[in-house]
């Protein structure tokens, strides 16, 4: 009996680490999309281009020419913000879509980079410790 169970718990194990050696490889390969991930967004009227990372930091920040015929450096910094903001939400959905598709439903991971909430990554693992009442038999 003891060498059944044995060969069972060995094949429970062959199995949870072959999914974690996937998982692992797809984090691998999530990483170099994510390092690579680039987002340009443009202001409606063309004046600004902003051009942001996986995690919404600037790369680049191009103004069209005609930029410099207004005088209002408060409008300028205005549109510029808001193009860097509309670029960075448009990385932050990419970056969701990204990370979804590698992780497990229910990590918790694709709700943390959206709402910043700490706990959507914990909720999973708070849910199971409930439910067994954090036993580990």
């Amino acid at each position: 009996m003891d060498r059944d169970a044995n060969r069972a718990l060995r094949a429970r194990f062959d199995e949870v680490h072959g999914q974690y050696q996937q998982l692992r490889s797809g984090l691998d390969e999530l990483q170099a999309r994510l390092a690579e991930l680039r987002v340009t967004e443009r202001s409606d009227d063309g004046q600004v281009t902003a051009t942001v990372g996986a995690r919404g930091q600037l790369i680049s920040l191009d103004l069209h020419p005609s930029v410099y015929q207004g005088r209002d450096a408060r409008a300028l910094g205005r549109k510029i913000t808001a193009t860097v903001q509309k670029a960075t939400a448009a990385a932050t959905a990419s970056t969701q879509e990204l990370v979804a598709g590698y992780l497990p439903a229910g990590s918790g991971a694709p709700d943390f980079l959206r709402s910043g909430d700490f706990g959507s990554l914990l909720r999973r693992a708070d849910t199971i410790m409930s439910r067994d009442g954090g036993r580990h038999d």
